[in-house]
This record gives C-alpha cells, structure tokens and sequence, in this order.
C-alpha cells in the first residue's frame, strides 16, 4: 500500500475522482483544498483549506498528517501575486515563484514542484492514482470517426501541440480544415462554449454533427501534474458546439469515468478516439 496522500486540490472533477479512488482502495487521504478553487463536497475528507500562497501552513499540515507523498489535482487560475497573502514560508519561496511565472505557466508548475520535492515528499501523477485511465488507442465506444474526422482532429492535435510550445494551452477545435478555437486560460468547457455560439456555417449542429476537440499535453510540461483530462461533460459540451467527436494522444490524456465518457459518447452520437502515437 502506497503512503499516505496529500492532494493539493484545485477545482474541476478531478480531485474528485482522486479522492474517491484513494477511498475505494483504503488508501489514507489528506486533502488541502485551495481557497475558492476546491470541490466544496470535498470537505467529507480530512482536510485543511489554504491560500495559494500559505505554503508554510499547507507543509505544516502534510507534515503533521504523515503524508509521504502529494497530488496536484484540478484546475487554478493564475493569481494576482501582488493581492497574495504568503506567510513566513511563502514568503521566503514566492519571489523565486514569481521569477518563474514570468517563463509560462510550466516554469511556474516545475518551481512549486521542486518547493515540495525539497521538503521530501514524492509527486505522483493523477493517472498513476487513478490507475492509468488514460485514452486507449482507437476509438472509445461504439463511434469510430471517418477519414474527414480523422483528419480534422489530427489537425487539432497539431495545433494543440504548437500552442503547447508556446505554453498557450492543451485544445483546439478544427472543423472542415478550418480552426475554430485553441484553448488559452479560458479552459476546455469555455473553449466550447464559445464555439458553440460561433456561425452555424463554421461548424456542425444537431444531426449534422462535423469537426473535432483535440487535447495534446504541453510539450514542455511535467505530465505528473498537468496532463490533459477529459470527462463526460467534455463530450456534453462538443455536442453541445456540434462537434463530431473528441480524442488525444493514447496514454496522455486522463479519463474522468470512463464508462459515464462512453455512455455520453454513445447517447449523443460522437466519437472519442485515442490516436496512436508510438
């Protein structure tokens, strides 16, 4: 049995499904909820809530807890560091923590990374928690794509991908050749939304579903903490936006309930395709 757990929990479902698998296999959980971000169903947990820059009381607790090793798990939007409320710990840390957010959003992650790793304690992936429920190769669910779907989500994947050099985001949506979106700090489901209200002419609707989400993770970044996710409501919200279908790179994007994905995929009629990269 693996130690005992701390999840730094953001928002989203993530932290959810984290928390959850910890329970189901009887593996202790201690979760730092962070202010204004965390699932608020996350308190059932042992737990303490924290300010993005309390690090020295979030140490503390992990410290006090027995936790051995520590999760980074949902979504945080960057904070205004000047409206920031470090205490002594964060303080000392948060300088070199700015230095990095001023190089990208995955300078920024390997530096909170590395204030952790010094304190000892191990960084696990959420798809090693969750048992690597990553995107399989092929399609997932009874629709596969056709030869033009395929290639607009290819293209989306390359997008995605060159925007993840740049340390934009994780998405893009290509319909008929054409780029819809590229996700930024909006995230995914924003994305969608607003693709959704764009011109009918650009993009499919109900009955004529076309076009395709391509979720890549960021070149650069350190999967361990912020590979791409996907849920049923990814799929609700293509639909949603027209869209024929959503993939990833197999193995690199996390499945959020993989049968609840499968039985949205199937009820609306889209593709969820995992293309092969090795």
């Amino acid at each position: 049995m693996p130690g005992k757990l701390g999840l730094i929990a953001g928002g989203g479902d993530l932290p959810l499904a984290i928390a959850a698998r910890c329970e189901v296999e009887g593996r202790p959980l201690f979760v730092v909820r962070l202010a204004s971000f965390a699932d608020p169903h996350l308190v059932r947990y042992p737990h303490i809530e924290a300010g993005m820059a309390e690090i020295g009381k979030v140490l503390a607790a992990l410290k006090a807890e027995g936790c051995t090793a520590v999760c980074f798990a949902g979504t945080v939007n960057r904070p205004d560091f000047k409206a920031l409320k470090p205490d002594l710990k964060g303080a000392m840390v948060l300088p070199g923590i700015i230095a990095a957010a001023t190089k990208g959003d995955d300078a920024l992650l390997r530096k909170i990374l590395s204030v952790f790793e010094a304190e000892g304690y191990a960084i696990e992936g959420a798809d090693d928690i969750l048992g690597g429920e990553t995107l399989p190769v092929g399609a997932l669910g009874r629709v596969t794509p056709t030869e033009e779907q395929l290639s607009d989500l290819r293209k989306a994947l390359r997008v995605a991908e060159k925007a993840g050099e740049l340390d934009i985001g994780q998405g893009a949506v290509v319909c008929d050749g054409l780029v819809l979106a590229v996700e930024a700090q909006e995230g995914t489901d924003a994305m969608l939304h607003r693709v959704a209200s764009l011109p009918a002419d650009l993009r499919g609707a109900t009955g004529a579903l076309k076009g395709a989400l391509g979720k890549a993770p960021k070149p650069i970044q350190d999967l361990r903490v912020d590979m791409p996710v996907m849920g049923a409501r990814t799929v609700e919200n293509a639909a949603a936006a027209g869209l024929a279908g959503v993939g990833g790179i197999a193995g690199h994007l996390i499945l959020i309930d993989r049968k609840a994905i499968i039985e949205a995929a199937d009820r609306l009629g889209l593709f969820v395709w995992g293309e092969d990269r090795r």
